[in-house]
């Protein structure tokens, strides 16, 4: 009986070691993700969020720089003058030319190079190098340099010459500028193109390629059938990405109008993004350059969100 007696007596349990604050929240994945994105939600909310707030506010005054103290609200007024405004309307034209030049053929491009320099072949990493250096280089150094090889007279002008173009100073005349403009954007942004798709080309299975060649695929068969497939998420990211740095386009007209009036020669390089800079900066009605702003972030999301619907009617 004292045996049974001892042995019934409870068990302790073994002292509970309370876990830390530290290991707690290490447990966690997801507080440990949110304390990761946590920067960069800081430096969004201040340097993106904040700044359309106070766009979309003073897009309903009238405002000036020189007087930011004397604002007063004027309802839809600033919106109304801009849509009346001809040179307005022209602006979004010209970005629009550009996109719809320079966007498609780029991505085009960027394709191409990038299945170029996926294959087995000698020195593809100098080649990935010389197709990327543009986009890292300069655009003001590139929009020189190309301005000294599109002048009357030189090897380009003659060349696309044989293509029905005239023998002339491209940037300074009003029917190439525009044109200018959108070669300068496809010849920078094509190796941004060509590192995302090698990234996309090089997650395709190498089966599904062997697979269709036993099959009797030939090579086009392989590229519309596995390799498009595969690259369309990308190439929605890719165009809507080069949209977006299309209508942002800036530096190049600058660089060509540094002479001149910004949108030289006579308006015909003016985009959605020299109109704000002109009205909001140079004139100091931040007022009406905010509302610019405002519809040109509208403008921005209504093609993006056509794109989208476009690519998805297509699967």
């Amino acid at each position: 009986m004292s045996v049974s007696r001892n042995n019934s007596k409870s068990i302790q349990p073994y002292p509970y070691k309370k876990q830390s604050w530290f290991s707690s929240f290490a447990d966690s994945d997801n507080k440990v993700g949110w304390l990761f994105i946590l920067p960069f939600l800081i430096l969004w909310a201040w340097w993106f969020f904040y700044p359309f707030v106070q766009s979309f506010i003073r897009s309903f005054q009238d405002m000036n720089f020189a007087a930011m103290d004397e604002a007063k609200f004027i309802g839809l007024n600033n919106f109304i003058q801009i849509l009346q405004d001809p040179e307005f309307f022209q602006a979004v034209l010209h970005s629009l030319q550009i996109v719809l030049i320079a966007v498609p053929t780029q991505t085009i491009l960027g394709l191409l190079m990038a299945l170029l320099v996926n294959q087995k072949i000698k020195g593809k990493g100098i080649f990935r190098t010389i197709f990327f250096i543009p986009y890292i280089t300069s655009q003001i150094a590139v929009t020189t340099v190309f301005m000294m090889l599109f002048k009357q007279g030189t090897f380009l002008t003659n060349f696309f010459g044989i293509f029905g173009f005239g023998d002339v100073t491209w940037f300074a005349d009003t029917s190439y500028a525009l044109i200018f403009v959108a070669i300068l954007f496809i010849f920078q942004q094509a190796g941004f193109s060509m590192i995302v798709y090698l990234a996309a080309l090089q997650e395709v299975p190498k089966d599904l390629y062997e697979a269709a060649g036993i099959d009797g695929a030939s090579k086009w068969d392989k590229f519309r059938y596995i390799t498009v497939p595969f690259v369309k998420p990308i190439s929605f990211f890719v165009i809507s990405v080069s949209t977006i740095l299309g209508f942002q386009i800036y530096d190049q007209i600058a660089a060509i109008s540094r002479y001149g009036a910004l949108g030289s020669p006579a308006g015909a390089t003016s985009t959605v993004v020299t109109y704000f800079y002109q009205h909001g900066i140079r004139y100091m009605n931040i007022g009406y350059g905010s509302a610019a702003v405002l519809l040109f972030f509208f403008i921005i999301l209504i093609i993006t969100f056509l794109q989208k619907k476009l690519l998805d009617d297509k699967e």
